[in-house]
């Protein structure tokens, strides 16, 4: 015969509580106490106990789930290190609720009209958004789908209606330019990154503050973040300003790429020109040399994006976050 499925009431029986505690545990809620929990927790494994999200979803119009929306191509979430780890820091966090998260890519109008779709079936109860670009048409149809959103970095032109967990974009930029200036670079380019999304906007913000009347526009090339394109990028930076002795490359994938064009062009790094990334991903110990880099918490961000969005989801006030970035010296400058 089949074996008959574990039941809250085989939960609460086994863990010695009543089966309101239980539902307050499994539901994420407070007012439980550390033992009782405890002793939930392990009545579920115990029991094999596996929760009824459909009948869940039915009685606290839930559906357990969070949409993560990356405005971006398909390849880059395979390319960019960054995405990875936002992915991962966000579905740790949220298993602490219980709760799943799904992968949407909204890199055209197909992906953007399926994401909106998506989110108006009230398929999910909250929504990621990574990588977002300024007038991208889906940061609207999110506002008007009503479910909640926050972002893993600033939207540009919408900070103060969706929130938003981001790194220290221009703080950061600052941080590298002082330090090749320190370091006796008077001919200091940059690679920007797409100027409609934060990272690119704020990070040349932070590069032309210090700078300021030094900086010429043929030193600044706008790139995509990513290799290929910082390799573009330098090889067009190198024809324009030959006299070039340092460059602030706005992604690490960008810089992996701008360090393959100083190399074809036998330029020696640092010798030649010094080259200064952005983000401190796994790239930056993998290129030769090391980047010199800028540390953004990727991590500590999803935590915060996610911390916010279940806030918001429970009722409750949320503020969104700027954290500091740290300076990574290594050979490249």
């Amino acid at each position: 015969m089949e074996r008959k499925r574990p039941t809250i009431h085989d939960v609460a029986e086994a863990a010695g509580v009543s089966r309101g505690t239980v539902s307050r545990v499994l539901n994420g809620l407070p007012n439980v106490s550390l033992a009782a929990e405890v002793a939930v927790r392990r009545a579920v494994n115990d029991t094999g106990y596996v929760v009824n999200r459909a009948a869940r979803s039915l009685k606290t119009s839930r559906t357990g789930s969070i949409v993560m929306v990356l405005s971006e191509p398909q390849e880059r979430l395979f390319e960019d290190p960054n995405f990875s780890v936002l992915m991962r820091a966000a579905t740790n966090r949220l298993a602490d609720r219980d709760m799943s998260l799904v992968l949407m890519i909204a890199g055209d109008d197909g992906g953007r009209d399926r994401v909106a779709r998506y989110l108006r079936g009230g398929h999910a109860d909250g929504a990621l958004l990574i990588s977002t670009h300024a007038g991208d048409p889906l940061l609207e149809a999110v506002e008007r789908s009503g479910v909640p959103a926050v972002a893993c970095g600033a939207v540009l032109g919408r900070t103060s209606a969706i929130r938003y967990a981001a790194a220290d974009d221009r703080g950061g930029a600052r941080l590298i330019t002082e330090y090749l200036v320190g370091q006796g670079r008077r001919k200091i380019g940059m690679i920007t990154g797409p100027l409609d999304t934060p990272g690119g906007a704020l990070r040349m913000e932070g590069f032309t503050s210090v700078l300021g009347r030094k900086v010429a526009k043929r030193m600044v090339v706008h790139g995509d973040y990513t290799q290929a394109g910082g390799e573009r990028a330098m090889t067009a930076l190198l024809k324009s300003v030959p006299a070039l002795d340092a460059v602030f490359v706005a992604s690490d994938l960008m810089a992996a790429g701008a360090l393959q064009a100083l190399q074809r062009a036998g330029r020696a790094v640092p010798g030649d020109v010094a080259v200064g990334g952005f983000d401190d991903s796994a790239i930056a110990a993998a290129t030769s040399p090391m980047l010199t880099t800028v540390r953004q918490p990727l991590d500590q961000v999803a935590d915060e994006a996610v911390r916010m969005l279940m806030a918001l989801l429970d009722g409750e006030p949320a503020e969104s976050v700027v954290l500091p970035t740290e300076l990574v010296v290594r050979g490249s400058a």
